[in-house]
């Protein structure tokens, strides 16, 4: 029988992690031919997350747990169980459980087929504000024009992956991380599965408007160099507009004999090419903090126990 684990990162979601086990022993139990185990990674919760699952622990040995120092975020945490899972494919999802357990069969039948890689696609986001939707729509039209198509639409984390594709993302160890990006670069044989995103079942949500601006921005800036060719493109065509406006303006002084209105000119053209500078300058501190991150070389999670 075939092996697989689900890979869970649980931050704050003490209600979420019981109704989550729930849910996915149901599925378990329709399941003929796997054998279908969970590995929590802990992802250092403040609240009684860890508690539920030592007490889930304790009644299903099924269950494994791997306590994290600290919350290394969710690609932190992801990152962690890849290093440590032991099995034929892994299953990768959220503990809110918007990304439905039901849909896990739909998974395994499509590796059976022999793709490698069987990932979600998002259809609806409910509970979503609508700036909320109206953003992740643009954000995904960015980041597929960004990357030249590399990334999928409304693509999510929730998917399978045979093991060796695990055993190729072991090797990505930038400190910089964003899976839905790594998922891609690896390549392999893949497909998507649309479906629909539940409710978050308990708690409040931990991706503020903030957070996910600052996702959104390093996930473009990590898996594209888009943004420095646009703001070299805007730099000449701004540079050629400056160079215009003055000619013209010392055309008029030389032919027509007018006053050189020079103070609007030079305010104007001083804001536009210091805007300008300043763009530049910080998109390539973008890039320059993406860098420095990276020469730090620090883990990229640390264990407190595992279960």
């Amino acid at each position: 029988m075939k092996k697989v684990t689900c890979i869970i990162t649980a931050y704050n979601e003490e209600d979420n992690v019981v109704e989550l086990f729930s849910q996915l022993e149901k599925v378990n139990k329709n399941l003929q031919n796997y054998v279908l185990d969970y590995l929590f990674i802990e992802n250092g919760s403040t609240d009684n997350t860890f508690k539920n699952l030592l007490e889930l622990k304790l009644e299903n040995d099924n269950l494994k747990i791997i306590k994290l120092s600290r919350n290394f975020g969710f690609d932190g945490g992801i990152t962690a169980g890849l290093d440590l899972v032991d099995a034929d494919a892994a299953v990768i999802m959220t503990s809110n459980l918007q990304d439905n357990p039901k849909i896990i069969p739909q998974f395994l039948q499509k590796w059976e087929e022999g793709y490698d890689m069987v990932y979600g696609i998002v259809k609806s986001r409910p509970g979503k504000s609508f700036l909320r939707r109206i953003n992740s729509i643009i954000y995904y039209r960015i980041l597929k024009i960004a990357t030249k198509g590399l990334i999928p639409m409304d693509v999510s984390d929730f998917r399978l992956v045979d093991k060796k594709v695990i055993k190729a993302l072991r090797t990505l160890r930038e400190s910089n991380r964003f899976f839905r990006g790594f998922f891609s670069w690896v390549g392999f044989n893949t497909i998507g599965i649309e479906f629909e995103r539940q409710e978050r079942y308990s708690g409040k949500s931990k991706a503020d408007t903030l957070k996910v601006l600052g996702f959104a921005l390093r996930s473009i800036f990590a898996f594209s160099n888009l943004p420095l060719k646009i703001s070299t493109f805007f730099t000449f065509l701004f540079s050629m507009l400056s160079t215009g406006v003055l000619s013209l303006q010392i055309f008029r002084w030389v032919n027509q004999g007018v006053p050189f209105d020079g103070f609007g000119t030079i305010i104007g053209v001083s804001l536009l090419v210091a805007s300008i500078l300043f763009g530049v300058l910080s998109i390539l501190g973008q890039y320059i903090s993406l860098i420095f991150d990276e020469t730090k070389n620090r883990p990229l999670y640390i264990i407190d126990e595992i279960y």
